[in-house]
């Protein structure tokens, strides 16, 4: 299987940054894409960004673009999500996702990290 380990969250106030790790081990060779994905209390999990293990290939949700980046670094197997200019609507638990391509579809992701508090504070 594919073990995901988020870090990173935390308390931050309105306007300010932080960045998500995730770091992959297991049988990954098979699983290219990754992504996150948040779930804010009483609402169902959304796509946040993915990004492509062998291409790089990025994508993301409308209401993070310009404001979050994705990356990743293959020799660590770890990917990012710098979070910027973060505001009280992006509160949530961030998951660390795998399945076998990078997708905005939750349903097509197969193993999922613990996750991890993001708190933004207004």
């Amino acid at each position: 299987q594919v073990q995901l380990v988020e870090s990173g969250g935390g308390l931050v106030q309105a306007g300010g940054s932080l960045r998500l790790s995730c770091v992959a081990s297991g049988r990954t060779f098979s699983r290219d894409g990754m992504g996150w994905f948040r779930q804010a209390l009483g609402k169902e999990r959304t796509f946040v960004a993915a990004i492509s293990w062998s291409g790089g290939g990025t994508m993301y949700a409308a209401s993070v673009k310009g404001r979050f980046t994705i990356s990743r670094n293959n020799a660590e197997n770890t990917v990012y999500l710098q979070m910027n200019s973060l505001k009280s609507e992006d509160t949530a638990v961030y998951y660390c996702a795998a399945g076998s391509v990078a997708t905005a579809d939750v349903r097509r992701y197969v193993y999922w990290g613990q996750g991890t508090q993001v708190t933004v504070s207004s």
